[in-house]
């Protein structure tokens, strides 16, 4: 999308569009450092089996995904971003409160469970559909040499997500006692994302529109082969991002369940986790408009692959905060730089016309395998071999993945324009 017909967008409406991503992960995040709590609230069984329970239906929030990415995503190419947006937000409160309301097992017995996965399903599918326009939004609202940065403000808003839920679980497990975090105080935590939902949607209707009809008649074509290959690097990318993501997110069940830690000590980690994250997804979205996506990216994806097996072996050897809290840090900062300019870099590659819909879709699809499944995995790789390093390999192997679609694709830094280029033939670095 050339410049001069992109809308002018005020800094207000691109972090209205941001704050609205931080909402939606908010809720996802919540639930997993509610894992245990909600377990033992809405889910027959023993305790390992509530919390197995507990972490299948957060799975379960993955299968719609990529039913949201295609439709959302596709209305989002055809009509706009912003309704699209605003489409997949709502979705998302109605969501959020429905799941902080559903009485318990002891009260209403197997229906509990059951209106708990009806909820994470239309929690899949507004995520899968948010992801792609949002992101898409990003890139054609920014000028051209700061795009990594903006994309990084879309990783920074769930990070510090991260930061927020965690504040909020800390907290409540100071405060409460554990019969009432387990009856109430994990409600409390959804509704207080709840509370901002009606003012959110009112700011992004103040949005402007960045898909403009006819942008991107001047790119050249791209052939259905080449944006293939485009979206097989892409899902290698996101597959080992989103492993990692989501396992460094487990570190705050991990430390309760496998270090046997206090919930206090475990919440505190995922504060520095959402305070690392924030901070060095702005810095990398930074570098890389500078140096580069691929060089600073892949100073994230080669140390990761190097440090998260002996990171897990110090905090099972240790088993103190002083432990968790520098691996936590350390993996939280790697995943941070890597993640924005990997974004970008798939992103760029897409052409506008369908850039909302693939990424959408791509996204949906690799997390909806992936990363639904990668909590429940790593318990269950955990409960099986009696080995609490499982998930680092896990995620190792993982990461190994995910950087090799990043070497499939060819740098985008040096654009200058929004659609693609033609040099965005199958990479062979």
């Amino acid at each position: 999308m050339a410049a001069a017909e992109r809308p002018a967008l005020t800094k207000s409406q691109i972090a209205a569009v941001a704050a609205g991503n931080a909402l939606e992960f908010y809720d996802f995040l919540t639930y997993t450092f509610f894992a245990v709590q909600i377990g033992e609230a809405l889910f027959p069984g023993s305790g390992e089996a509530k919390l197995l329970l507990s972490l299948a239906t957060f799975g379960v929030g993955f299968v719609t995904r990529p039913l949201g990415g295609i439709l959302i995503g596709r209305f989002a190419d055809r009509r706009g971003r912003k309704p699209a947006m605003l489409l997949s937000f709502s979705m998302m409160g109605l969501s959020i409160v429905g799941l902080a309301l559903t009485p318990s097992y002891a009260m209403i017995g197997l229906a509990a469970p059951v209106v708990a996965v009806l909820f994470r399903m239309l929690q899949g599918f507004a995520l899968g559909g948010e992801v792609g326009p949002n992101t898409a939004f990003l890139v054609e609202a920014a000028p051209p040499d700061r795009r990594g940065f903006y994309v990084s403000l879309q990783f920074a808003t769930q990070n510090f997500s991260i930061l927020v839920a965690g504040s909020v679980g800390l907290l409540l497990s100071s405060l409460l006692s554990a019969p009432a975090l387990e009856a109430w105080g994990w409600r409390a935590a959804f509704l207080i994302g709840a509370l901002i939902v009606p003012f959110t949607i009112a700011i992004r209707r103040t949005l402007g529109e960045t898909l403009v009809p006819g942008a991107d008649a001047g790119e050249q074509e791209i052939s259905r082969g080449t944006v293939a290959y485009i979206a097989v690097a892409g899902l290698l990318l996101l597959a080992g991002a989103t492993i990692g993501t989501y396992t460094v997110d487990y570190i705050t069940t991990f430390a309760q369940k496998s270090l046997g830690m206090p919930s206090r000590v475990a919440f505190i980690s995922t504060v520095l986790l959402g305070l690392t994250m924030t901070g060095f997804n702005l810095i990398s979205g930074w570098l890389s408009d500078r140096h580069g996506r691929k060089p600073v990216a892949l100073v994230g994806w080669l140390l990761l692959i190097l440090l998260t097996i002996p990171g897990f072996l110090a905090m099972i050897h240790f088993r103190n905060s002083a432990a968790l809290f520098s691996v936590t840090v350390l993996l939280g900062l790697l995943m941070g730089i890597l993640t924005p300019p990997s974004a970008t870099l798939f992103t760029e590659a897409l052409p506008a016309r369908v850039r909302a819909g693939a990424l959408g879709t791509v996204y949906a699809v690799s997390i909806a395998i992936f990363g639904g499944s990668a909590q429940f995995v790593e318990q269950l790789l955990i409960d099986r071999t009696h080995s609490q390093i499982a998930p680092a390999f896990y995620m190792t192997f993982a990461l190994a993945v995910g950087v090799i679609g990043v070497f499939m694709l060819k740098e985008t830094a040096a654009r200058t324009s929004g659609g693609t280029q033609a040099a965005m033939a199958p990479a062979t670095t």
